[in-house]
């Protein structure tokens, strides 16, 4: 912060001072002196530059020093993943559906949607890194780094949202995870009757927490380490993480995870819960449009309407576009690898000239449809159908 503030601060003087140079009328109309003139000018400006490099160079060297002195990068880059225990194979074909505008079944690290409370990413290295597992729990437990790769790895494709995700938003993503399940090593942990809530906290002191119940029914909770093939970027929680498909991000996705605590939701709000969040929030069945875009303009003839769906833990069965208000026809779903992720659809429009309403909705594999109520992000969630206008010429 410091060198840039500073560079900021050069870079305004020595404009103010260029400037001022700039607008003094000559001394005098004779060449020799305006060349003298020129020449002062670009003395002073000389001397100014080189007084700012004097200055600011050091400013900027202490800003690398600190920033070297901070980084987990390093750390990161010597991380060799192990082979899982339990690899997926590579997605069949048919689930990502290939359509232009419509993004890729797997969401890029580097286009994957962050959100989180700190102003500057935690810098966690590898080396002293210990996960404390404590709380209403009969044996506590501290791992190291070494000791997660160590245990047997699972691969799991999952979605996972943001609560703070408006309809038709774009807070959501599926990656491939490497980690260790989450019941494993709570059963190892041995929890304690009446506990009811699993709280992760992160080195920054940030808590998520979400019920009991959910480590004990199956899904796939993972203490992650990996991240579609690589260790998890800095940025998504390096060097451990909480996965929990089926619960949006501010109840379980703890980044730059340290501990996790068995404890009761009576006793203990995790850090949304006092601004207003509620205290549990499954997913909620949710569809969008990726194409065309809102207020795009397309030309007549066949369309492809195309998006994702999802609800994580129980799937999508269908999913139908309305065109200006009109019946609901089904559009073609992709493959899915189960369901903890987004399914891609895509649906064949005979548009004609013409302002249009495209709108979608999504049925889960319960026969439960997405509501059309509008709801917002706050307490849990946001709900309501996606509709987009389309210009066609």
């Amino acid at each position: 912060v410091v060198p840039s503030l500073a560079g900021a601060v050069a870079a305004s003087a020595t404009l103010v001072v260029v400037a001022r140079s700039l607008a003094r009328p000559p001394r005098t109309d004779d060449d020799a002196a305006a060349l003298s003139s020129r020449r002062q000018f670009l003395g002073r400006s000389g001397t100014l530059v080189a007084g700012l490099a004097v200055t600011v160079g050091p400013l900027a060297a202490v800003g690398r020093r600190l920033g070297g002195r901070f980084t987990a990068s390093e750390s990161r880059g010597a991380v060799q993943l192990p082979a899982a225990a339990e690899p997926l194979p590579p997605l069949a074909a048919g689930t990502d559906l290939g359509v232009a505008g419509l993004g890729p079944f797997i969401t890029p690290n580097a286009d994957f949607y962050r959100i989180d409370t700190a102003l500057v990413a935690p810098q966690v290295p590898t080396d002293g890194y210990t996960l404390r597992v404590k709380g209403m729990i009969d044996r506590e437990l501290e791992l190291t780094y070494e000791d997660l790769l160590a245990r047997d790895l699972v691969e799991r494709d999952i979605t996972l949202t943001c609560v703070s995700n408006q309809v038709g938003g774009q807070y959501v993503g599926t990656a491939r995870w490497l980690g260790c399940r989450l019941d494993d090593l709570l059963a190892e942990a041995g929890i304690q009757q009446g506990a009811d809530q699993v709280v992760g906290r992160s080195v920054d002191g940030y808590t998520c927490g979400f019920p009991v119940d959910v480590v004990r029914d199956g899904r796939d909770a993972l203490v992650a380490v990996g991240m579609n093939g690589e260790p998890l970027p800095i940025a998504h929680g390096f060097p451990v993480r909480l996965v929990v498909p089926g619960l949006y991000g501010y109840l379980s996705a703890t980044k730059w995870l340290t501990e996790i605590e068995l404890t009761t939701f009576d006793s203990f709000d995790h850090y949304w819960v006092p601004r207003g969040y509620a205290a549990k929030a499954p997913i909620k069945l949710a569809s969008r449009i990726d194409t065309p875009r809102g207020l795009a303009k397309v030309a007549a003839g066949t369309v492809p309407v195309a998006g994702v769906a999802w609800e994580q833990t129980v799937g999508i069965d269908a999913v139908e576009v309305s065109i200006d208000g009109g019946e609901w026809r089904p559009a073609e779903l992709g493959r899915v690898p189960s369901n903890d992720t987004w399914v891609q659809w895509k649906y064949s429009w005979d548009a004609a000239p013409g302002r249009h309403d495209v709108t979608v909705r999504a049925i889960d594999r319960k026969g439960a449809i997405q509501t059309a109520d509008r709801s917002e992000p706050l307490p849990d969630g946001a709900a309501g159908l996606h509709k987009i206008v389309v210009i066609v010429e």
